[in-house]
């Protein structure tokens, strides 16, 4: 199994250089468990989803924090047959048989309910994409089912789901939305796109 993001940190402000060098240093308390790399256009984490998208919120949180407009823009994907296995990624999400839905349903909402807070306020717009399978849309469906009760859930938009609340409850959202729906050895991937701090009216 692959699992990964490509991850690109967009801070509205003359000063971006500065928050979003100081952000990535949020990703330091991951660099034994992920293989993390940065150039001029992203940084790729490569990884278990477990370790994933706990380090996502915390580059992102680091930059809200700040109190200007930002954005993350990410590609997150995980089982690509056109990547090669990778022990780094082991996951204990992905791990075994897969479950009945409305048991992967149950756990997703559990695991959102217990998320860490950040006092953080974020907004996210996402699509998830389960490839390969003749009944994607049961599983797309589905998800859609436990986003309606995570909590997390503002709104259906054309081509994405539109999630608000705690950074935390958010990407814990993104994480079970990402592993309890679809096959374990599945390709599944979402494009994301979180912000806080906007000046549009809510």
């Amino acid at each position: 199994m692959f699992s990964g993001a490509q991850i690109s940190l967009y801070p509205m402000t003359g000063d971006f250089v500065a928050v979003i060098m100081s952000a990535l240093k949020a990703l330091d308390p991951y660099r034994d468990r992920l293989r993390i790399e940065t150039d001029d256009i992203s940084t790729l984490l490569v990884g278990p989803p477990e370790l994933l998208f706990p380090a996502l919120r915390d580059v992102f949180t680091a930059a809200a924090r700040t109190g200007v407009h930002s954005v993350l823009s990410a590609a997150i994907s995980r089982g690509c047959p056109g990547e090669p296995d990778d022990a780094i990624c082991q996951s204990q999400h992905l791990a075994g048989p897969m479950l009945p839905l409305a048991e992967r349903q149950e756990s997703a909402l559990a695991a959102v309910s217990s998320a860490p807070e950040t006092d953080v306020f974020s907004v996210a717009q996402f699509s998830l994409y389960v490839m390969g399978q003749d009944r994607h849309m049961d599983e797309i469906y589905g998800c859609i089912d436990f986003l309606k009760a995570s909590g997390t859930f503002e709104a259906s938009k054309h081509f994405a789901t539109k999630l608000s609340g705690d950074t935390g409850a958010l990407f814990a959202t993104l994480e079970q939305a990402f592993c309890r729906f679809g096959p374990p050895e599945g390709h599944v991937t979402i494009d994301l796109t979180v912000s806080a701090n906007s000046p549009s009216a809510r």
